[in-house]
């Protein structure tokens, strides 16, 4: 059983709990299936290695479930796990995580409509038997039908990281294996697009045939869809196709550009290798007249030969800007390396599984300046938010241990924007910390009118600083804030406040062309984690991913600042 596998049961397990209305049982199994979920060591290796100590000391793992997780690594099951799906099934589970529904619908749509598939859900919903539900009407029955919709379109494409680390597994299965010469993921995949549809691996190797039976026979088939000497397609047990395609090492580079596209991306560089006498395929490039190959051992080589400068994978995307990069230097985008600290982090002061010293220890070993702790307001009832009492505690506590680090700890916090667009923190509070990040976790489906007003309001306030997950959107379960981006953008513009790119999977927030947009109207952002753990520090990369997607560069970005220049666009910082 491998990390994804358990923290999908992890999470059924938290599901139970909720339909059985069990009140802290949920967030402890949900807090160690995300812990699980984003270790990049295998779990049951840590076992093998630590034993119940090893898995005792990652966050939000407690001797109880240590002792369940154990159970299902050594033999599958677990007596008491096993107990409680027996209650729940998946469609249960999958039922209960649609927007705007929850354990206490999902238990009154699941017994009182006897259901138990997200198939009969919705034909329910499109015969009107659910607004006849006592608690329910029309309106909600039309809102789950929306969510049903916006669940089977998720199914179809997964988020960036999913996939991301999915392919990883696989092409280290095969490293292991089959030993090929070269391997990369493609398509979407490699262009970072927040959600992926399926995998697309290429492979360059002196044994095909060897390889594409590993490839076909891997633990985790479910079923094979081909099987050939060049190309093999298998759907996985957790329904993700994956595409292999073997080339020989002379068409590897073009056959590299090809499949990773976008597929306007290579019609336009192949009209273009046309207009200066060349063929480019995903075999290779040839003269146009002759068909005689041209040697091009990179996808580099190739732009050159064409008289391009190379272009990122994140930004083969037809945008109108294809052919400014014909003419002229492309920007230098935006890197990790770039960045000298993170903005938005939660401790177990609130939701958080690592305690406060533990991230910014963690902050540190990573080569930042500075880190921001911004844990919760009173309003996050769920996620523990801190009453004026505790957030002065927590300052009281930075102070203590800010003389042991080098780095820079700021005081901030996440203030829930309220439905008429007021702070959660009174003024008094809210001028004395560094960093404050606004951001709406409630009332999401208030009219587009109120929700601009909502989001205005918060961002006129002198002391906000930072608009967090701008659209509110959860990959696969809740849509973005349905409103005009562009005047949200213009206010913040305007008022010189700072756009989140949220960095965790789930949220990938901005989408790349809501960032564009707010680029184009002079806005400012911050890629952060929203790291809820020490281990969550590593979700830098996907927003990472989305700002070069959207073009961003360093000078775009307020965190790639050193401190004496953050004070800029954050002047509550103290010298």
């Amino acid at each position: 059983m491998d990390n994804s596998e358990l923290a999908e049961l992890l999470n059924r397990v938290a599901d139970a709990y909720e339909l059985q209305g069990v009140e802290w049982k949920p967030a402890a199994y949900r807090k160690a299936a995300n812990s699980v979920q984003n270790l990049e060591q295998d779990l049951l290796e840590i076992y093998r290695f630590h034993g119940i100590k090893g898995l005792i000391e990652l966050p939000g793992i407690g001797k109880a479930i240590a002792e369940h997780i154990i159970e299902l690594l050594e033999t599958g099951h677990s007596k008491k796990i096993d107990s409680l799906l027996k209650k729940v099934s998946q469609s249960h589970s999958e039922i209960m995580q649609l927007e705007g529904v929850g354990p206490k619908k999902a238990y009154k749509l699941i017994e009182e409509l006897q259901l138990s598939s997200i198939a009969e859900l919705k034909a329910a919903a499109q015969q009107g038997k659910i607004r006849v539900l006592k608690g329910f009407g029309e309106k909600t029955e039309s809102n789950i039908l929306r969510a049903i919709e916006m669940h089977l379109q998720g199914k179809k494409r997964r988020p960036f990281a999913e996939m991301l680390k999915e392919s990883q597994s696989i092409i280290d299965y095969l490293k292991q294996h089959a030993v090929p010469q070269k391997i990369d993921y493609a398509g979407s995949l490699r262009r970072r697009k927040d959600t992926v549809g399926d995998i697309d691996i290429l492979v360059c190797t002196a044994q095909p045939e060897e390889l594409m039976k590993t490839f076909t026979s891997m633990p985790r088939v479910d079923h094979v869809l081909a099987h050939g000497s060049t190309k093999s397609s298998v759907v996985l047990n957790n329904g993700v196709q994956v595409d292999l395609r073997a080339v020989p090492e002379q068409s590897y580079a073009a056959a590299l550009l090809y499949f990773t596209g976008s597929k306007e991306h290579n019609i336009r560089i192949r009209a273009l290798a046309n207009r200066k006498g060349y063929l480019l395929s995903e075999y290779g490039l040839f003269t146009l007249t002759d068909k005689k190959p041209i040697a091009c051992n990179s996808e580099k080589s190739i732009y050159k030969q064409l008289g391009l400068h190379y272009i990122p994978p994140e930004l083969r995307e037809v945008r109108g800007k294809f052919e400014a990069t014909t003419i002229a230097s492309l920007p230098v985008l935006v890197e990790q390396a770039d960045l000298k600290g993170d903005l938005h982090t939660h401790t177990t002061f609130s939701d958080g599984n690592s305690s406060l010293q533990a991230m910014v220890q963690r902050a540190q070993d990573m080569g930042y300046s500075y880190i921001a702790i911004t844990d919760h307001s009173i309003s996050a009832r769920i996620a523990n938010g801190l009453s004026l009492d505790r957030l002065k505690a927590q300052w009281e506590e930075i102070d203590n241990i800010a003389a042991k680090f080098k780095i820079r700890i700021l005081k901030g916090a996440e203030v829930d924007i309220l439905k008429d667009g007021k702070l959660d923190y009174p003024d008094e509070i809210l001028e004395q910390l560094h960093v404050v990040i606004g951001a709406i976790h409630s009332s999401f489906k208030m009219p587009a009118s109120e929700l601009i007003h909502r989001l205005t309001r918060a961002l006129l306030h002198p002391c906000l600083d930072i608009l967090a997950h701008p659209s509110c959107r959860l990959i696969g379960r809740r849509g973005p804030l349905q409103i005009d981006y562009k005047q949200v953008f213009k206010v913040a513009a305007s008022n010189n406040k700072i756009l989140e790119i949220n960095s965790q999977p789930s949220r990938m927030d901005l989408h790349d062309t809501h960032i564009l947009q707010a680029r184009d109207s002079g806005v400012k952002f911050c890629i952060n984690t929203d790291g809820h753990g020490t281990d969550e520090f590593a979700f830098m990369g996907y927003g990472i991913g989305l700002a070069r997607r959207a073009w961003l560069t360093k000078n775009d970005v307020i965190n790639t600042l050193p401190l004496s220049k953050l004070r800029r666009y954050l002047p509550r910082i103290p010298q």
